[in-house]
Formats: C-alpha cells, sequence, structure tokens
C-alpha cells in the first residue's frame, strides 16, 4: 500500500508518504517545502512521488534534519532531479558518503538511503521565501539538526518530538542528550512543529514542554528505583507500562523500552 497525501501549513507544503507490502503502513513519514527550501526527503520506497514533489517547484537546497532512512532516503534522487546541494550535520556527511548498513526492518519498512555528498551547515540557510536557522539537538541521533524559520514561528524538529510519551528507544538514543535538546529548543520563538511524523500547526511548544516532561519523569523514576537497589530487569517490571514485545520482535531488538531504561541508568554512571 502506497499512501500520498499533500498537506499545507500555512504557505509551507508538507508531502505525507508511507509505504507497506501489505496493509497500511507502520508509520508515514512527511518532509517540507518553506520558500526553496526542502526539509528532509522521505523514505526511499515513495522516490517517485518525493521526486515528482520536489520537481514541481524551483528548489535552492535541501536540509536534512539527520540520516535516518526515512529522512535521507531521497536526499541523492532529489539532488539530481533539482540540481540542489545537499546540507546537513558533519555526522549525516560522514553517514551518507558511502551509505550506511540498515537493518533487515529499516530496509522494509523504509528501504536503504542512497549515498549523498552533504555540505556543511551555515549559520543561516537562505533562499527565496524562506531563511532557517540550524540548531543541533542530539539525542534522537548524534547528528539531529531542527530548524527554526523565526519570521513564521515555525519549527522544523525531524524527530525531536514524535510524540508526548516515547515508550520506546533505539539502541543508540540517549536520554539525557534528548532532555538538553528539548530544553535548548524550547528557548525558541515558535508555535507551529513540523514533525516528520506527527506535525502540529499550533501549540508546538506545549507539545515539547509534555515530552521533556515525560522523559524528565522517567528518568527520575529509573533513578529512584535504582537508588532502591532494584536490577534493571526489576526495574522494567516496576515500571506502569511494559515492553511493546511486538516492536522488540520486528526490530530485531534494536527498538524497546528496555533501551530508554539502559539510557537512564546510564546517566547514573556517565560523569
Amino acid at each position: 500500500m502506497r499512501v500520498v497525501r499533500l498537506h499545507r501549513f500555512g504557505d509551507i507544503e508538507g508531502l505525507e508518504l508511507g509505504w507497506s507490502p501489505v496493509g497500511k503502513p507502520l508509520m508515514t513519514v512527511y518532509f517540507y517545502r518553506v520558500g526553496q527550501l526542502i526539509i528532509d526527503s522521505g523514505q526511499r520506497h515513495m522516490q517517485k512521488e518525493a521526486v515528482e514533489f520536489a520537481s514541481s517547484a524551483p528548489v535552492r537546497a535541501i536540509l536534512l534534519t539527520h540520516h535516518h532512512e526515512d529522512h535521507s532516503g531521497n536526499a541523492a534522487a532529489l539532488r539530481r532531479a533539482t540540481g540542489a546541494p545537499v546540507f546537513g550535520h558533519p555526522v549525516a556527511a560522514e553517514k551518507l558518503r558511502n551509505g550506511f548498513r540498515v537493518l533487515p526492518y529499516q530496509c522494509l519498512v523504509w528501504g536503504p538511503a542512497e549515498p549523498v555528498i552533504v555540505e556543511p551547515l551555515p549559520e543561516k540557510v537562505e533562499a527565496p521565501g524562506a531563511t532557517v536557522a540550524p540548531v543541533h539537538a542530539p539525542g534522537h541521533s548524534k547528528d539531529l539538526t531542527v530548524y527554526i524559520d523565526t519570521e513564521r514561528g515555525v519549527l522544523f524538529s525531524g524527530d525531536l518530538y514524535i510524540a508526548d510519551r516515547i515508550k520506546f528507544f533505539r539502541s543508540d538514543e540517549r536520554i539525557a542528550d534528548q532532555i538538553k535538546s528539548l530544553r535548548r529548543v524550547l528557548r525558541l520563538d515558535f508555535d507551529m512543529l513540523l514533525c516528520a511524523h506527527r506535525p502540529q500547526k499550533t501549540g508546538g511548544k506545549t507539545r515539547l514542554k509534555a515530552k521533556l516532561q515525560f522523559l524528565e519523569d522517567f528518568l527520575g523514576l529509573v533513578t529512584r528505583l535504582h537508588d532502591q537497589g532494584l536490577s534493571e530487569r526489576q526495574i522494567m517490571h516496576a515500571l506502569p507500562f511494559k515492553e511493546q514485545t511486538g516492536t522488540l520482535w520486528l526490530t530485531t531488538g534494536n527498538v524497546g523500552l528496555r533501551h530508554m531504561v539502559r539510557s537512564s541508568l546510564a546517566t547514573l554512571t556517565t560523569p
């Protein structure tokens, strides 16, 4: 099944793409056009639709929030189609220079990202119709970068948000870094939150504050349980929500509640 939906957020366009070999997609992905800027590129399984969208108007630059395959999957194709350079964090540049390995579930759901040259980000990216500033916001990934459009009051947040309550992490996510990034980004001036999976037309800061509070509460709970002498396994059983075994099985252990717990415990031993 293929999902293609065009959304409008004022004068910003968002293309929502989803793909699944059977039934509804597990998760759709948005990428955006503001002025002559494209932010992210969608999953490679939906390359034809992504290229048609990007090619329908002039493009001055393609900005990546991070290297994950559902965000960078079509960056090379969009560069070929539009002639616009791709910009991103140095870690994204390193990952995408020769391509990177994806797990079987990532290949199935999104498709692998094609290698592409990623240019260093300037302090501001200016193009006809839009000016955005990149803000490094690690935690979900080392290279996660959000883009603030202060004139419109819009934050292009990549995967910084996703939802108010997160009940699983990838194995490489870091809760302490996410908390720091959320605090930093909440000092910016915006209301609209254009997330790559769950955009919020209004109340974007409220949504990010809710996620920050949830992560702070989760970290606090794990810390208290650890201080009571509980092991990792005992902490997992004591939490108010449980491991989603289907997610753990589908991702061959790469995504799960246990990674949130381990990341929280790691903060207790990190200098």
